[in-house]
């Protein structure tokens, strides 16, 4: 009898102990109750394999809606796969415009990517969303970084990747503001038959 009361102590004092443990582990510490800081780059490198096109602008008119223009850039890899867009979208009946960059997957996305002219103060464009073979990220565009577009000479666009590794490419705006201000190279027109 008292070899199964021994087990039977010892099993209880096991539970007892686990439970305890457990609600240690529960208890909510110090560091999990803090806001998580902000992850860093580890490093940082320049994009140079990238060779852009011309700006140019396209504008869409869909039955009676108000006309909607994109102003684009696109860079390519030497094999012809897209590495980089950047559309700054304007609605004709609109003041605000947007910002919208296609990069490729792999970047982390806690981490919005930024874009700076010349030497002026960077803006953040948060990632929206992912596709198999690109990452959007978008953002309404302040009025300060289409005046300084209009006015730099490069934008430069910075991605932290999953190795946390800050990637940097320099997008030429030299012919942006004429492109940006003048006549859209194409429109595209979509008619209602009701």
């Amino acid at each position: 009898m008292t070899n199964v009361r021994d087990h039977l102590t010892a099993f209880l004092a096991l539970i007892v102990a686990g439970a305890a443990m457990s609600s240690a582990n529960s208890a909510p510490k110090k560091a999990d109750t803090e806001k998580p800081a902000e992850v860093t780059a580890r490093g940082q490198r320049e994009a140079k394999d990238i060779a852009y096109g011309d700006w140019q602008k396209l504008c869409f008119k869909a039955g009676g809606a108000p006309t909607l223009c994109r102003t684009s850039i696109t860079g390519k890899f030497p094999t012809g796969q897209m590495a980089v867009r950047i559309d700054l979208i304007e609605r004709e009946d609109s003041s605000a415009a947007r910002l919208q960059l296609f990069v490729p997957v792999g970047m982390y996305l806690q981490q919005p990517a930024t874009l700076t002219v010349d030497q002026g103060k960077p803006v953040r464009v948060p990632y929206s969303w992912c596709l198999t073979n690109t990452c959007i990220a978008a953002d309404v565009a302040p009025p300060r970084i289409i005046k300084e577009m209009d006015a730099g000479q490069a934008l430069v666009l910075q991605v932290v990747d999953s190795s946390l590794l800050a990637t940097t490419t320099s997008v030429p705006l030299a012919n942006f503001a004429a492109v940006h201000k003048g006549a859209p190279a194409k429109i595209l027109e979509q008619y209602v038959d009701e």
